[in-house]
């Protein structure tokens, strides 16, 4: 088969490594980048630490508001599904250029594959949410990384193409956690293992919002063993909102960071505080108790099994959880044991028969 993968952010150049490899030992992987993450610390780095082969095709798009941002991703990708001839199309995720990939194949009637299909956090004003959910419509094959999110496309009326597959983060966290042990990150900033916290915020609900930044950075700064990677949009709020001088005072900002070194840090935190989806899943899987700055979470079986805290932007319930949240069971293997990327490959090959 001829498969034409779409990424376009550094979620999905992890998801993608596995699954890369395992497709290429059988079939003719097209890769496009479309550029939504275009600077070298958010895509150059992550492509060379995983070993993922240089894409084919960089429709280097950049940001933008989100119609203009996925307007110009479809545009392109019509474009290259046209020129390439693929049996299918794969995206990644919840981000534009997953929706964008989805919608250009599906106009073009050629099936499409949704890696994380079936996630939902039930809150529509996330654009991330806005994005699953169409994806999720107009996809032939389903795959799912938990029992969770099969259930939620069948609450949805979607039971064809749907299958159960793992999670492709966990096959790359387990693949790399040993080289990223051998890391000289936390030696580089002066760390000791269970000494300092880990935090990330870039959803746009807590960057977008000065109130909520302010709030959230207040917390940071209160605790104050906060160590911090700054995502491009949040520096940019920060300095937007007249936040980033305090900040910087009172919080350890640092540059963003790679993969590897991410997962040194993650795996050395005492806590992590975060807003990201994949950094709840990634703390769970490593066994490192995790306060969610957000209202709503699409992982809800980190919750449920009691690694995951949700609080908001909440300056006091951000504070209390990071001095007082302890996990209260056993972690389970809820999202797989590192053998999705195979499982996505197997199911991809049997469409082709």
């Amino acid at each position: 088969m001829k498969i034409l993968t779409v990424v376009g952010a550094r979620p999905q150049f992890i998801k993608c490594a596995p699954v890369s490899r395992a497709l290429r030992k059988q079939h003719e992987e097209v890769l496009v980048h479309t550029g939504q993450h275009y600077d070298r610390e958010m895509s150059d780095l992550f492509f060379e630490e995983l070993g993922i082969p240089h894409p084919d095709y960089n429709l280097g798009i950049g940001s933008g508001t989100h119609g203009h941002q996925t307007g110009a991703m479809l545009a392109g990708i019509e474009d290259l599904i046209t020129h390439e001839h693929p049996d299918c199309v794969l995206v990644y995720g919840d981000t534009n250029s997953t929706l964008a990939g989805a919608l250009a194949a599906a106009k073009l009637h050629v099936p499409v594959a949704h890696v994380e299909a079936g996630l939902r956090s039930f809150d529509r004003r996330m654009p991330e949410e806005i994005n699953r959910v169409l994806t999720d419509h107009v996809s032939d094959l389903l795959l799912c990384p938990t029992e969770t999110a099969v259930e939620n496309l069948r609450s949805e009326g979607i039971t064809g193409g749907v299958h159960l597959t793992g999670d492709v983060m966990v096959d790359a966290l387990l693949e790399h956690t040993r080289v990223a042990q051998a890391s000289s990150v936390l030696a580089d900033l002066g760390l000791s293992a269970g000494t300092y916290r880990l935090a990330t915020v870039h959803r746009a609900e807590n960057t977008d919002d000065p109130k909520k930044l302010a709030a959230i950075m207040r917390a940071l700064g209160d605790l104050g063993d906060v160590v911090l990677p700054c995502h491009p949009r949040t520096e940019k709020m920060l300095k937007k909102f007249g936040l980033y001088e305090e900040a910087d005072r009172r919080i350890r900002l640092i540059k963003p960071v790679g993969y590897l070194e991410m997962l040194a840090l993650e795996a050395s935190a005492q806590t992590i505080l975060t807003d990201s989806g994949g950094v709840q899943k990634e703390a769970y899987v490593l066994g490192v108790p995790c306060i969610t700055m957000r209202e709503t979470t699409e992982w809800i079986e980190t919750v449920q099994d009691s690694w995951n805290i949700l609080v908001g932007s909440d300056h006091d319930a951000i504070v209390r959880a990071a001095r007082e949240f302890v996990p209260e069971k056993e972690r389970s293997d809820v999202f797989g044991k590192g053998d999705a990327a195979v499982k996505i490959a197997r199911v991809l090959g049997e469409m082709g028969k």
